[in-house]
């Protein structure tokens, strides 16, 4: 005898798609000022014979592309379920993710590779030209930040984003001290110095948002989900024998989901019934823990070996 139930609280993702959905006007913005930006830069790198302004330029390009994805993901991320996609195409916003890390490690090992390259053959950089066109990176950089910055915290989507912008703010500044180094002493080392900084700013940062996109593609327990506290509570309510095939996972950034099949006595069932037991599990879930689903299946006792047996 089983019983299902979806339980679903009303977060930002259960509202308006999700959790990146509700961020799409600043992500719009701050693609256009990466684009802007991107230009200026290339353009100032070419002028100033600068390796740095030309790597902050390239992370600018990734950025840009890595922005337009996380708006396709979006679009398609809140496309309505179908009978074969039954979560739509929410989990779009993690694929865009991943993506995002593989080209910023692919753009931090190129950065550094052409800065070990400058050591062998220096370069004659103005570094007048190298503080004006840091400055303007800078400056938009910056405004970039604060549009993402709640963002971020809400979805893995826009929190790759956030990292791109903010990897790319940090090599702006880089990008001015090497720069006045270079205006103050005549130090040419100074600018690969500055690109090897900024690739090694952007790969440590990438792996962890890498690690956590895995996490979300092999359906590990949401981080901010202690699987034994669930379990333990479960087993708290009166008339809970024993909890199995528990399960917690995410689709995608605001969206985590949990199964579980529950063993209840017949005596609790046949007192309270099917209905009381599940708003008693969903209310027990629902006050300890932020899960956007929970589906349960309800068994009286004996009935998990009667499944073992039918499934040899």
């Amino acid at each position: 005898m089983g019983a299902g139930h979806d339980h679903g609280h009303a977060h930002g993702a259960a509202t308006t798609g999700t959790a990146a959905a509700a961020h799409r006007g600043t992500l719009r913005i701050a693609l256009s000022i990466t684009l802007t930006v991107m230009v200026v830069e290339i353009v100032g790198g070419v002028t100033a014979n600068s390796l740095a302004l030309v790597a902050d330029a390239a992370h600018m390009a990734t950025d840009a592309l890595g922005l337009g994805m996380a708006l396709l993901a979006i679009h398609f991320a809140n496309r309505p379920p179908s009978r074969n996609r039954t979560f739509g195409y929410a989990r779009a916003e993690i694929l865009a993710a991943l993506a995002n890390c593989l080209l910023l490690l692919g753009v931090g090992g190129y950065v550094l590779y052409e800065a070990v390259q400058r050591f062998f053959t220096p370069a004659d950089t103005r570094g007048g030209l190298m503080i004006a066109f840091g400055v303007v990176g800078l400056v938009a950089n910056s405004i970039s930040l604060t549009l993402l910055m709640r963002g971020q915290k809400e979805s893995l989507n826009v929190r790759g984003a956030f990292l791109e912008v903010a990897a790319d703010a940090v090599g702006s500044l880089a990008v001015i001290v090497s720069a006045s180094v270079i205006l103050i002493t005549g130090w040419q080392a100074a600018d690969p110095i500055a690109s090897l900084a900024i690739g090694l700013m952007i790969v440590p940062r990438t792996f962890k948002l890498l690690r956590e996109t895995l996490d979300v593609l092999l359906e590990a327990a949401p981080k901010d989900v202690d699987m034994a506290d669930v379990r333990a509570h479960i087993l708290a309510l009166d008339g809970v024998e024993d909890v199995h095939d528990l399960h917690a996972w995410t689709i995608t950034s605001g969206m985590p989901v949990l199964s579980a099949h529950v063993v209840v006595s017949s005596d609790t069932l046949s007192a309270i019934g099917h209905e009381k037991m599940l708003h008693e599990l969903q209310g027990c879930l629902g006050d300890h823990f932020d899960v956007e689903h929970c589906t349960f299946q309800l068994e009286p006792g004996g009935h998990a070996e009667h499944e073992a047996h039918l499934c040899h």
